[in-house]
This record gives C-alpha cells, structure tokens and sequence, in this order.
C-alpha cells in the first residue's frame, strides 16, 4: 500500500503519514458498508438515534485526542474545539429533529375517497463523503450525519492534507460496536476518491469548483447522485449611510476567521464612494491591531496556512493585481518563519474585476475593496461572478439593506452583518448559486431528505374496478 506524507503547518516539517486507500480496498470497505447497512436501516429511527447517541458520549470521552490532532494538521486550537462541538450539535440537532421529518402517516386521496396513501423513504444503501482540509472534522459530518439518521451507511474520505483526527475519531467509532460497517474512515488522495464515487449510491462533496466539476462528471457516469458544495467568493457590499465601523468589524471577522480559508469567507468589498476611503481607513486600523497566533492561548487572532500552496496562490493574485494598479494598503504576501508559512491581514484598495484577485477564489485573508457610484453598480458588481455561495450587505437599516440584499445572486445574505447563515443550521435552508453547488440544501433538518428515495405506497379500501372499465 502506498502512502502520503503529511506536512505540519507550524514547523513546516513531514513529520506523519497516512496509507491510500485503492480501488480493491474501497471495494471491500463498501461492500461491508452494504451489508452492515440493511440492518441500520431496518432497525428503525429510534433505533439509530440511541446508537448516534451512545456514539455523541464516545466522542466526548475522546474528545481531548480528536482537538489535539485537529489542532496540530490546523494551526488552531479555539477552532478545532468549535469544530468537535459542532459534531456533537449535529448528531442531536439531525436527532431531534428526524421524527418529524420522516413521519409517514396514511393519508386519504381527496380524489379518490377509497384510496388511501403514504410515502416511505428508503435510504442510499452507502453514501461517499470526500471532505476539504480547512475544516477536517465538521466538513467529513455536517453531511454524513443526516445521511446516518436517514439510514445510509458512510464511507468518509477526509483530506489528505488534515488527516490526523482519523485514528482518535475511529477509536470513538469503534467504541460503539453498532456502528460498525456504519461509519467508515479511509484515507488517501485523489485516486481514492475516485473509487469512493465510482462505487457509492451517493456522494457529497466539498471542495473546490474544479474538482467538483470532475466528481459531477463521474457521479453522471455512474448515474448516482452528486451533492456538492463548492467555492465561494462572498461579496460584502456596503451602501451610503452605513455605519462604517460595524461594517468593518463585520467584514473582517468572516474575512479573517481561519486565516481566510473559509468557503464562506469575504473575498471582495464594494464600498459606496461616499464612504469607500473611510471605510478603507477603518479596515486598516482594526486589522493593525490583529496578531499572530504562535501557540495556544498566546492572544494571537490567527494562525499560518494549513496548506502551504495556498500561499503561492495568494502571493500570485497580490502580484497580479499590484501589477494592474492596486495599492496593498496594508499587510501583504506571505512570509515563511521557521517553516510555518504566515500571510498577514491584507487590505487592498484600487481593485478591479479584471483581476484575479477578484475574480478567483483566494482562500486567504485578503480584503480587496473596489468603490461603486451607484446602488445598479453595486449589483452589477456583486453579481459578476461565477461564485454564488453566500454574501453580505451593509445599509443605514434592515429595510434599505434588506431590499437590495434580494438582488444578491446567492444562497445566504447576512444583512448589517457576515456569516449568519450559521446560526440557522437546523432552522431554514440555502442552496448554493452558480458555480458555487448543486443538490439541494445542506442547511435546515429537511437535509435529511437528501439521502433517501420516496416510495409510494397506496391501498384501496373499496371495491376494485370491473373488468368493464376494459370495454371500448
């Protein structure tokens, strides 16, 4: 078996590897996922809420050596401890909610007063789930957890470059025995994947729009179907009369969290230009005051790139838009310290869309600020992208703000503020536009109903039609 180094963000060093999964491997994975399956299934709804409950106290009891290892792939500590309760919300949220959504009573057809009907729902046997490195726990679950409740299998495949929370995860798994079959880990790169969807009856992705596109090609081949949540390059606009230091704030707590690399994060401002220098100004201040994370608990906002590519990728759109006239108001390209590769809050003015910076996803934390003249120039501006997963727009109230947050072409908008959709994880539902994902919405309990088929059953109750009904 072949294996994959593993880099450490602060150091720089390969100091861990992990095994690549092949196409025989995956098969056999599967193939036991299948079998172990039809009983997860058949035991019914409570039955899989007390096994993903039993499994909610084994991953507390672990809980420790999963933010460890998070923390170690991550450069992040704060965060990897967010990510492992967000899993633990999950698996109650999917729970508690699930009753409802599944319920399936008979129901009499108006039409035909005799007849009586009811939908059952009948999962994928095993649903694929290939996760991105920038969050490695909540990204492998926030789609695998409605797809167990429903009664699918799993088999995870975590990024490859953020794989150390596998093995103190597994050992949580393993700690529930009925899981077993249930919640499968393999690792490996590209190749893996690959199996994982050729193999699958569904597959859920989450990642960059080119390998979306490639994995959505597959799935069409192996006519299953591809739920994908894909790039983002959010737009915070900021209209006249706004209050430029709440804007500020907004926009740079979504821009700087995690570094930047956030699917959801805000990769391009448009300003009024009755405000656009001051708010410029104020950008720049705060981000003054952000700090290094060296360790954990040293005070620092934000740690060094999980993914050393990344850097070149920021370092490139930086250049290329100083090259066509931008000013790197503050911060600017990455710099390596003993190994570990920082790129620091970055404020850029004087941007266009004829840069890459614009244009392409960034990944990092990067806040490039172009200023509009009028509210049509502002939603054209917002709008000419490829990229349609969420957004912001700032106004002097909800009602003014509210109305040309309608014209965002995208799934979530936060109004007077960033990333809100966040907090309605349970409660309503987004879908991705464009480019940014397809298949439905990730958000809200009914996501559950991504992962079965309906099948309708109905009786009749009265006489059946005659032999006469055939007469001509």
């Amino acid at each position: 078996m072949t294996s994959i180094a593993v880099r450490n963000p602060r150091t720089g060093e390969i100091d861990y590897e992990i095994p690549s999964a092949d196409a025989a491997q995956i098969a056999t994975v599967v193939a036991d996922a299948r079998t172990a399956q039809k009983a997860w299934a058949d035991g019914g709804l409570e039955y899989r809420t007390k096994v993903l409950s039993a499994w909610s106290e084994a991953l507390e009891a672990h809980s420790d050596a999963i933010v460890a290892a998070l923390s170690v792939d991550t450069a992040r500590h704060r965060i990897s401890a967010e990510e492992f309760g967000a899993l633990t919300h999950f698996i109650h949220g999917f729970c508690e909610a699930a009753p409802e959504v599944l319920a399936t009573p008979f129901r009499k057809l108006d039409a035909h007063p005799d007849v009586v009907f009811k939908v059952t729902y009948v999962p994928y046997a095993v649903v694929g789930v290939i996760s991105p490195w920038n969050f490695p726990l909540v990204l492998s679950f926030i789609d695998a957890i409605p797809a167990l409740v429903a009664g699918a299998a799993v088999v995870i495949k975590p990024s490859e470059l953020t794989p150390r929370f596998i093995e103190p995860l597994r050992q949580s798994i393993e700690a529930v025995p009925a899981l077993r079959g249930i919640i499968n880990l393999v690792t490996g790169g590209a190749e893996t994947g690959a199996a994982i969807v050729a193999q699958s009856d569904a597959v859920v992705f989450t990642g960059s729009i080119p390998t979306g596109q490639k994995i959505a090609s597959a799935a069409a081949k192996a006519f299953i179907p591809a739920f994908l949540e894909l790039g983002g390059k959010d737009a915070a606009v900021v209209l006249a009369g706004s209050d430029i230091q709440r804007a500020a704030t907004s926009i740079l707590r979504s821009a700087l969290y995690n570094s930047g690399q956030v699917c959801y994060a805000i990769e391009r401002v448009y300003a009024h230009e009755s405000l656009y220098d001051a708010l410029v100004a104020e950008l720049a201040k705060q981000s003054a005051e952000m700090r290094r994370s060296h360790a954990a608990g040293d005070g620092g906002h934000y740690g060094p790139m999980i993914f050393d590519k990344q850097a070149g990728i920021i370092d490139a759109q930086l250049k290329d838009a100083v090259a066509k006239g931008a000013k790197i108001v503050l911060g600017g390209y990455s710099e390596q310290v003993d190994g570990a590769l920082w790129v620091d809050p970055t404020i850029v003015s004087n941007v266009d869309h004829t840069m890459t910076l614009m244009t392409e996803e960034t990944f990092g934390p990067i806040v490039p600020v172009m200023r509009f003249s009028t509210d049509a120039e502002g939603e054209h501006l917002m709008n000419d992208s490829q990229f349609g997963l969420s957004g912001a727009v700032f106004g002097p109230d909800t009602h003014t703000a509210g109305d040309f947050a309608t014209k965002m072409e995208a799934g979530g908008v936060s109004i007077n503020d960033t990333e809100l959709p966040r907090v309605m994880m349970f409660a309503g539902e987004k879908t991705a536009f464009k480019m940014s994902g397809m298949g439905g919405s990730r958000y809200g309990a009914t996501s559950i109903m991504r992962y079965v088929r309906k099948r309708a059953l109905l009786a009749n109750e009265g006489a059946v039609a005659s032999l006469d009904k055939l007469a001509e």
